[in-house]
């Protein structure tokens, strides 16, 4: 199993105990390691350039599009679009994609606990197409009801649009049966798969959604990347949102002609060191025993979730049955931000606030909640030194 011996933060701060790996993973050297050689021996641009450096950058971040590729499953690396992230993603498939076939009337459907980078883009398209944002309910413990699901959908249902794992609940939603159902209506399918990427195995030609999104900084790899993953019967359907060089075929003064995909989904120069970053982390979470992994986080979350509920006026915020590394939740009479902050001064990291994801905490009548939530990193270590910090929160406001 993996050591914090990996990962270079705690060497620089050998007390931090950090428990906020839903919001972005810490790196491993090998992941630092990649990026550096690359700035300061091997750089240079792709695409444009018959030079060694260049020739040879390029081969590189063509091999990671092919070794994400092979991490998610995907029939071809032209079904591999790099973006900055998932915000950028889902954003593509929604002005690159619904704002094209989404018509006055039609209907979108989400879930009632999205993170916000997968509720206001689809906000933003009903407005300008005059079409309707339809919310699925979640029960108090944090899971869809299918046949709930199923009865939302009709005929002027043209695109669904969910989350993997809710980055606020942890649960895990049945992603496959709902691909299935929207397959059996021909409802294209987007997927916000930011918090599942390094928690689940992710293979498109079982799951076969329309559209898979992630981020590399959730996957122990650099910030400013992510992928789009676009399936073979939605490719040809997408327009492109951003325009310029790299993404044509042809340009005359008369019109333009655009380049095939993905290349035409990739406007400018690329982000070529975080791609060839995220390749790294691909490779990272590969050499790990990823049953053995998910194994691990599984007995910490079941840990503290045992642990809180002995706490007197502590409300876990969803219980799932199935659950991933995130646990959110709240103390009577103490407001996240104090929690977060003295668990600060104990060297303990974790998320408070709303997560981004307000409609969540309206959902669950909060105004925000503490969280902790798991890496490879992680140890039965860190458990206890958050309960031992948390008890030092009670004491201090009796």
């Amino acid at each position: 199993m993996n050591k914090k011996s990996d990962f270079p933060i705690f060497e620089s701060y050998p007390d931090l105990v950090y428990l906020d790996s839903a919001a972005t993973t810490q790196k491993p050297t090998h992941v630092i390691d990649a990026i550096s050689n690359y700035y300061s021996s091997e750089y240079g641009t792709v695409h444009r350039g018959v030079y060694e450096l260049s020739v040879a950058s390029t081969r590189r971040y063509n091999a990671a599009r092919m070794a994400i590729q092979s991490f998610i499953n995907a029939p071809s690396s032209r079904n591999v679009v790099f973006t900055t992230g998932t915000t950028h993603s889902i954003n593509l498939v929604a002005f690159g994609y619904a704002c094209h076939y989404v018509k006055e009337g039609d209907e979108i459907l989400i879930t009632e606990v999205e993170h916000h980078a997968n509720i206001v883009p689809w906000q933003q398209v009903a407005q300008r197409k005059g079409a309707h944002l339809k919310f699925v309910p979640v029960t108090d413990s944090g899971e869809i009801d299918i046949d709930v699901f199923s009865s939302l959908i009709t005929k002027k249902t043209k695109l669904i649009a969910m989350a993997h794992i809710s980055n606020v609940l942890g649960s895990i939603f049945p992603v496959h049966e709902i691909t299935a159902i929207a397959k059996e209506n021909g409802i294209p399918v987007l997927i916000d798969g930011a918090q599942a990427i390094a928690h689940e195995p992710i293979d498109m030609v079982t799951l076969d959604p329309d559209f898979y999104c992630f981020s590399g900084h959730k996957l122990y790899g650099p910030t400013g990347i992510g992928v789009c993953y676009i399936s073979d019967r939605m490719l040809d359907k997408m327009q492109p949102i951003l325009f310029g060089g790299d993404m044509i075929e042809t340009v005359k003064k008369e019109q333009t002609t655009f380049a095939p995909a993905p290349l035409r989904f990739e406007a400018g120069t690329p982000p070529i060191a975080q791609v060839i970053g995220l390749h790294a982390a691909v490779d990272f979470m590969q050499s790990l025993d990823f049953n053995a992994v998910k194994e691990k986080e599984t007995h910490l979350v079941e840990l503290v979730i045992g642990e809180l509920r002995s706490i007197k006026n502590v409300r876990i915020i969803g219980n799932a049955k199935q659950r991933s590394s995130a646990v959110s939740f709240t103390i009577d009479g103490i407001h996240p931000h104090d929690i977060g902050s003295i668990l600060d001064s104990e060297n303990i990291a974790i998320r408070v606030g709303h997560h981004c994801s307000q409609p969540t905490m309206i959902r669950y009548g909060v105004p925000a909640t503490a969280r902790v939530s798991f890496g490879v990193y992680n140890n039965e270590d860190d458990v206890h030194a958050f309960l031992r910090a948390l008890q030092a929160v009670l004491e201090v406001f009796g």
